[in-house]
């Protein structure tokens, strides 16, 4: 005797070794050997053969019509077997039993399952939609194959070339355009970002990075909403100094300025001047809207999105030749100690008299033109010839900060590695296309100018930051538990301290025009200045401030993303750099070893990392003549190979310089298409 059951939703037959009133041991074709369940069992029968009886019953259910079987099925629940009988004959034989048993079953949208070999048809609404549902699905289905087939042939369907973005980076792995895209690089056995450019989906490399920059963090534009700038205050009163910035000559939103008094007296007031939004912007504003939206000015090579409406920015920028509303830390300084020893808040108007800008004045603002007055340099401007002696002093107190802070910090700070400044030529300050020359030039980090303005925010941020946690007032820290190894700094609320930095505590205060979190500690900061004891009662924020948590959220993701995206592009011209100017080999120092046997190094003269094949047991430091392999604008990628060594491997003295704090670096970019991954699951494609 042999048997027809369901197992986890397979049919399968057997011959009945034992039987009992609830279960049956059945014997398979493979020998193997499982108990049934009685209800599992929906045929007995001697003859013909289990694998004979499946195969006959396969093709019944292949012949039948399912819409005749739907119009002879019974309103009521049915067995299999009467629906057999309604089709077929009275004398249906066991294979048409079992043919109607597997159709039945096959085609749920005509027929409900209500137990084991039991149905009950769909109603004729509920089927018309399934039928509707399946056609719909093979027209996707075809509309797939076909996109799929013009990707192979390098043609881009119109509806995969708008998803573009979305497809590579934010798929819906259902979505007829993304199957497409798997389905083409299966065929062809080629990387999805290749087939799309072969199809001509992605026509500009530069172009493609900025349209995906522009697809995850600004999918609505850059552009600003016509809107009204808010004015300053007018009782606002006069500072009684000639203030002056020290920034590039590409920077628009001048955040901050510096002026000198007492020189000569023994008691020397620094006034730190920061420009002040927060004295109009209101929290909740419209304006104050597009800056938390945004949260922070975007910086790329030759081009930036900036926070706020040019509008705004234009109000409060602290420009030459204007009296600025500036929120003012006046520092007093001992002249011949440099000790620090009282502060002072001020809200006023500051008057500038020059924008000094540091890339054209560098060469001259040297550490021996500084210390020793009769350095001399030709073509000097007269407006730094006038601030010689406040420079001068500023460096002498910018490193004497400098080094009270490396004792707090227990080591010295070091800077291995220059900054690299990219300039386009031909896109005039325009959005760039990626056809512009590109001149990249070093900055040695620590130059007296960077210097004093580093010096003079820390000093800013540290005493505002302390200013607010002594009168209860929250703000928005950035702390560092210790420089130990994986001891990230953090932002939170709290007023911890700042192991790298060495203060007590560090609230970013100092760009309020470019960051959305100095904006929020400046209102905080103007807040005690108007209110002193009651500040924390008058301050838009307050303590456990659930808002400032969110900020702190949202600020964090957005930064590293514009970070990213300024490190992606700032590779992307480096590439364009090894292109323009027919670099193929170059000087490089390993830092750290990388995937599948190769070394990260780090190019000498070129803002640049990448692997390296060729050598193995480099140790870190060693230098490195690099052959370069071919660039890929899309995917950001480069490798080279070792083509010399440069330094004695036994002389660890001439190793190439290694920084110890390993900064994040841009590599080559990843996408979200996955031609391996199984097919996802749907409503129309369910997991089984």
């Amino acid at each position: 005797m042999h048997a027809l059951f369901e197992e986890a939703g397979k049919f399968l037959a057997g011959r009945i070794l034992s039987e009992a009133d609830t279960s049956a041991q059945i014997e398979l074709e493979s020998g193997k050997r499982v108990k049934v369940k009685a209800a599992h069992i929906l045929l007995k029968f001697d003859k013909p053969a289990p694998a004979d009886l499946i195969a006959q019953a396969q093709a019944v259910a292949q012949g039948m019509e399912l819409d005749l079987a739907w119009e002879f099925a019974p309103e009521d629940e049915f067995g299999f077997a009467d629906l057999a009988r309604d089709y077929f004959s009275d004398n249906a034989t066991l294979a048409q039993q079992a043919g109607a048993l597997f159709a039945l079953y096959d085609a749920p949208h005509y027929f409900r399952r209500a137990g084991k070999g039991r149905f009950k048809k769909a109603s004729a609404e509920i089927l018309q939609q399934a039928l509707a549902a399946i056609e719909k699905k093979k027209a996707v289905q075809a509309q797939i194959e076909a996109w799929a087939a013009a990707l192979a042939q390098g043609e881009c369907p119109q509806p995969i070339r708008e998803q573009l973005y979305k497809i590579l980076f934010k798929p819906d792995k259902n979505a007829p355009e993304y199957k497409a895209v798997v389905e083409a690089s299966r065929a062809t056995h080629t990387a999805p970002l290749d087939l799309l450019q072969k199809a001509g989906a992605i026509t500009s490399a530069y172009q493609f990075h900025w349209q995906r920059f522009l697809f995850d963090n600004f999918p609505k534009g850059t552009g600003f909403p016509a809107i009204s700038a808010p004015q300053p205050p007018a009782d606002l009163p006069l500072a009684p100094v000639q203030a002056y910035s020290i920034d590039d000559s590409q920077t628009t939103e001048i955040d901050d300025a510096l002026s000198v008094q007492g020189l000569g007296t023994g008691t020397v007031t620094l006034g730190i001047h920061i420009a002040a939004p927060g004295l109009a912007i209101a929290p909740g504003s419209a304006i104050d809207q597009l800056g938390r939206n945004r949260l922070s000015t975007v910086y790329m090579p030759g081009y930036k999105i900036t926070m706020l409406p040019d509008e705004v920015v234009r109000i409060y920028t602290l420009d030459e030749g204007r009296a600025n509303p500036a929120v003012s830390l006046y520092v007093t300084i001992d002249e011949a100690t440099l000790a620090i020893t009282g502060t002072e808040t001020k809200l006023e108007r500051v008057p500038v008299a020059v924008n000094l800008r540091h890339d054209q004045l560098d060469h001259i603002v040297t550490e021996e033109w500084l210390a020793d007055p009769s350095v001399q340099y030709e073509n000097t401007p007269q407006p730094l010839l006038d601030k010689r002696e406040q420079l001068s002093f500023l460096h002498r107190l910018a490193k004497s900060l400098k080094a009270q802070r490396e004792v707090v910090r227990g080591k010295p700070e070091t800077f291995n590695r220059p900054d690299y400044n990219f300039r386009l030529v031909g896109n005039d300050g325009g959005e760039p296309d990626g056809s512009e020359t590109v001149q990249i030039s070093t900055r040695k980090r620590g130059a007296p100018l960077d210097l004093i303005v580093a010096e003079a925010a820390i000093v800013a941020n540290s005493t505002w930051g302390n200013l607010l946690a002594e009168h209860g007032v929250p703000g928005i820290y950035r702390s560092q538990a210790s420089l130990a190894p994986g001891v990230k700094v953090r932002m939170g609320t709290k007023a911890l301290p700042h192991a790298g930095i060495g203060v007590k505590s560090y609230a970013w205060a100092t760009s309020p025009l470019r960051r959305y979190v100095d904006l929020v500690n400046q209102w905080q900061i103007i807040a005690v200045v108007r209110h002193g004891k009651t500040a924390a009662l008058a301050a838009p924020f307050k303590p456990k401030d659930a808002d400032l948590f969110s900020i702190i959220s949202s600020f964090d993701a957005a930064y590293s993303a514009y970070n990213g995206y300024q490190a992606g592009m700032e590779r992307f011209w480096t590439l364009k750099y090894l292109e323009q100017n027919g670099i193929t080999e170059l000087n490089a120092t390993v830092f750290k070893e990388g995937p599948g046997g190769s070394f990260l190094v780090r190019a000498d003269a070129l803002p640049l990392v990448l692997p390296v094949l060729g050598a193995q047991n480099l140790p870190r430091g060693a230098r490195l003549r690099v052959k370069l392999g071919a660039v890929d604008e899309i995917t950001l990628d480069i490798h080279g190979t070792v083509a010399e060594r440069l330094d004695d491997p036994a002389d660890a003295g001439d190793d190439g310089p290694v920084d110890d704090d390993d900064e994040a670096v841009a590599g080559p970019i990843a996408i979200a298409v996955d031609v391996n991954e199984a097919e996802p699951a749907s409503a129309d494609n369910p997991t089984p």
